[in-house]
């Protein structure tokens, strides 16, 4: 005899064991206690939400003979066996796709004048309903206005735009949400241990993503993975048959789209592709993640759901990668997916992509010294982030808002932020050190004047406070001090990368616009 799918062997058996759709359940279960049963029900979400399963449950809750509602379905009584055997004759079940008629609904009309067989109500579940015909569903409209008291109608659909307004309105409608990742992976795991599987939570995980919310699909695609119970199944395999990207092949492709480097996104499409991978989901996984980046630009981290190391590189790249830019790559990058048609160059729609998101160069404000504008004027893509209105300046000694060695371990992003505000900040900026953090306030140290005083300006010390705001998203105050050349604190933050400023042939070379480069002495 076939084993049973995994989908159809752990479908959920009592209201306890569905997940995700409490909102549905806790409703549907207090009608259950109070005896408010409506004669018409309508569920509708997207596939493998749970839609048929919550009306089968509905169905058996209804008929079972348990005398304590909290129990229903019991799961022990002759209905619900029954029920569960797929032997239950006051369950009808139909499936519009197929009675799509006029003639079937009239069918169903006729009979449905029957009293119940076994059971205190005869239930229809009608699934897919919005296939119906316009006349099956003015046919059905009789009935939902004039039912028997013995039947009961639960209506499931994908499409819930296509039915009438006049069905809707019969009817008390439920709408089924899509499954998180973390939901999916954790029902999966239980499965698997239950199961007796071996598989790495990340390759879960991956299943999960690849399941797009559906419950039944990611289900399925684990049944389709394992192949040997006693394999032990990696993230790695589960990639190769799923023909996804590798994880590390997508945060490479967006690397060299936020570094703008064209060369090494061609070669990473190129590898992941002779690796085997799908294009279609190589993009549409590079869209999830430039989504991702999006949404933590533009609101929080917190929307995403991922690990926090992934949230503290979809930090990372919002600050490195202009808004327009995004906007361009996330559009380019879509378009390719949905209108992908294979062919004799499948990557072509992915290089394509990458160069036209790579077109797009955003506007950048000068930081020079004749940087004497009366308003500091961001640039587009900074206007959802523009930070807070200025925080008081916290008291010398207190403690520091945010360290300074998180602040040093985010210098290099610091400085890539600050190019989409003035192509010379960052030359400016290597002559400059954290020396320490008082509060909310960041002091920058040099022990060169020339440079002190070429970022004493009040909409420089703007640009890196709107700067700073972005990379560690609080607002931070920026003061510039002057240091002696052996100061301890800049000697550390050197980390043995340095010169003395001070030396006059550099200073000369440095008011002639050269630029000077730390020597590493360790070497």
């Amino acid at each position: 005899m076939p084993k049973q799918a995994l989908y159809l062997k752990w479908r959920p058996m009592s209201f306890e064991d569905m997940i995700g759709q409490e909102h549905i359940t806790r409703t549907l279960r207090n009608s259950l206690k109070t005896g408010r049963i409506r004669h018409a029900y309508l569920f509708s979400g997207p596939r493998g939400t749970g839609k048929t399963t919550s009306a089968r449950l509905l169905a058996k809750a209804i008929n079972c003979q348990s005398t304590d509602p909290d129990k229903r379905p019991c799961n022990e009584c002759a209905a619900c066996l029954a029920v569960n055997e797929g032997r239950y004759l006051d369950l009808i079940e139909i499936d519009a796709a197929t009675h799509t008629g006029v003639d079937d609904v009239r069918d169903l009309r006729d009979k449905i004048a029957f009293a119940p067989g076994e059971g205190q109500y005869k239930v229809y579940i009608i699934d897919e309903v919005h296939r119906f015909t316009g006349n099956a569903f003015d046919a059905l409209l009789k009935t939902l206005e004039e039912p028997p008291a013995h039947a009961i109608f639960i209506l499931a659909t994908t499409e819930i735009d296509k039915v009438p307004q006049t069905i809707k309105s019969r009817c008390l409608p439920f709408e089924f949400r899509l499954f998180t990742v973390q939901e999916v992976a954790d029902r999966l795991q239980a499965i698997a241990e239950t199961e007796g599987l071996k598989i790495e939570r990340a390759a879960l995980e991956l299943v999960a993503r690849q399941g797009t919310g559906s419950m039944r699909d990611s289900i399925s695609l684990l049944d389709q993975i394992v192949s040997d119970p006693e394999e032990v199944i990696t993230l790695d395999i589960v990639e190769r048959i799923l023909g996804t990207a590798s994880l590390g092949a997508v945060k490479d492709l967006v690397a060299a789209l936020v570094d703008d480097d064209a060369a090494g996104g061609l070669h990473v499409i190129a590898s992941a592709i002779d690796a085997g991978t799908d294009p279609r989901q190589l993009g549409e996984q590079v869209v999830e993640h430039l989504r991702a980046v999006l949404l933590t630009q533009t609101a929080s981290a917190d929307l995403v759901e991922a690990s926090e190391d992934d949230r503290s590189l979809y930090q990372d790249q919002a600050v490195l990668i202009g808004r327009g830019r995004l906007l361009t790559a996330i559009k380019s990058f879509n378009d390719a997916v949905n209108n992908y048609k294979g062919g004799w160059q499948p990557q072509l729609m992915l290089e394509l992509a990458l160069l036209e998101s790579l077109k797009y160069q955003e506007s950048v404000v000068e930081m020079s010294s004749a940087y004497a504008q009366p308003a500091y004027a961001p640039p587009p893509q900074a206007a959802a982030q523009a930070p807070p209105p200025p925080a008081e300046v916290m008291p010398a000694g207190a403690p520091p808002v945010v360290e300074p060695a998180i602040i040093r371990e985010k210098w290099n992003i610091a400085l890539k932020a600050l190019y989409r505000y003035s192509k010379n900040g960052p030359d400016l900026m290597q002559y400059f050190r954290v020396v320490r953090v008082d509060g909310n306030t960041v002091f920058l140290g040099t022990n060169n004047s020339l440079y002190y005083d070429k970022l004493q300006v009040p909409e420089k010390i703007q640009v890196l406070e709107r700067v700073f705001y972005e990379v560690h998203r609080v607002r931070l105050h920026v003061r510039v001090i002057m240091v002696e050349g052996d100061d301890a604190s800049i000697e550390q933050s050197n980390d043995g990368l340095g010169f003395d400023p001070n030396d006059p042939l550099l200073s000369e070379g440095a008011q002639l616009g050269a630029k000077i480069t730390p020597v590493d002495k360790r070497k």
